[in-house]
């Protein structure tokens, strides 16, 4: 039996990166998809790739910014109206912002990452978490990040929004586990993504190549993850197996956060 055979999962942030990767897995499992993202022309694309692989999924697609909490509520009813009930969701979309110190960060793209990150992702819960309740049923995969276990230099709100996410993960699994609901996170590391990528070049413009190299040396595995390592982990998470592990911030960072440098 496939692990996610006829449960119903949305996933936000699903054109591209962690969100498609998980699709696809989720796909290859026997997943009833419900889509989000805000590019509609990336979400057709990701849902003809997902076809063109597994042509026997259903797949709902619906445009919608996670930071407009009708949006919100408006992707999550087109859901139940389509399948009747939600299984799963994997809370994915997310924004880095940009690289900058804290004292000089432009106050409004730190508005729009919380916006996106910190309450895109509460709007998620807050729509999902009563239907799962409903039904006695429910898996649920936020998304924080390395950047939500420790520091990161130059991405103050990034930080600030994956801290919270895991913290947010943390109340919901103990509020509402009773349901038969688990609630974790998933702390990605430097994973090959569209989202890490622009970061290297905001790193190093002239050779983003050279920060992905030097930045891969720090970790154990003197390479960076891949999108579908993480899925693997995601899919895991919303299914069935995931009956009795709660309220957990999981690293998927080939080990890098256990260390504390060479001294």
């Amino acid at each position: 039996m496939q692990k996610l055979e006829n449960k119903v999962v949305i996933i936000t942030g699903a054109a591209l990166g962690l969100g498609l990767a998980s699709a696809l897995e989720a796909a290859k499992n026997g997943a009833l998809l419900s889509l989000i993202d805000y590019n509609a022309e990336l979400l057709e694309k990701a849902k003809a790739q997902i076809l063109s692989e597994y042509p026997e999924t259903k797949v709902l697609t619906v445009i919608a910014d996670v930071s407009d909490e009708a949006a919100v509520q408006k992707y999550v009813k087109e859901t139940v109206d389509a399948y009747g009930r939600i299984d799963a969701f994997y809370n994915n979309a997310g924004i880095e912002g940009k690289q900058a110190p804290l004292a000089t960060y432009d106050p409004e793209i730190f508005k729009k990452v919380i916006d996106i990150n910190l309450m895109g992702s509460y709007y998620g819960l807050k729509y999902i978490i009563p239907i799962m309740q409903q039904q006695n049923y429910g898996r649920i995969v936020n998304v924080a990040s390395v950047g939500g276990i420790r520091g990161v230099k130059n991405q103050t709100p990034y930080v600030a929004t994956k801290h919270a996410v895991s913290g947010m993960t943390k109340s919901a699994a103990l509020e509402y586990g009773q349901y038969g609901i688990t609630t974790n996170a998933i702390a990605p590391g430097a994973i090959l993504t569209p989202m890490v990528a622009g970061a290297f070049k905001q790193i190093n413009p002239e050779n983003p190549q050279a920060a992905e190299d030097n930045y891969a040396q720090a970790n154990p595995t003197k390479r960076l993850g891949r999108p579908e390592e993480v899925a693997k982990a995601v899919v895991f998470l919303l299914s069935e197996d995931c009956s009795y592990i709660n309220g957990q911030t999981i690293a998927i960072d080939g080990g890098q956060s256990n260390s504390y440098g060479d001294v």
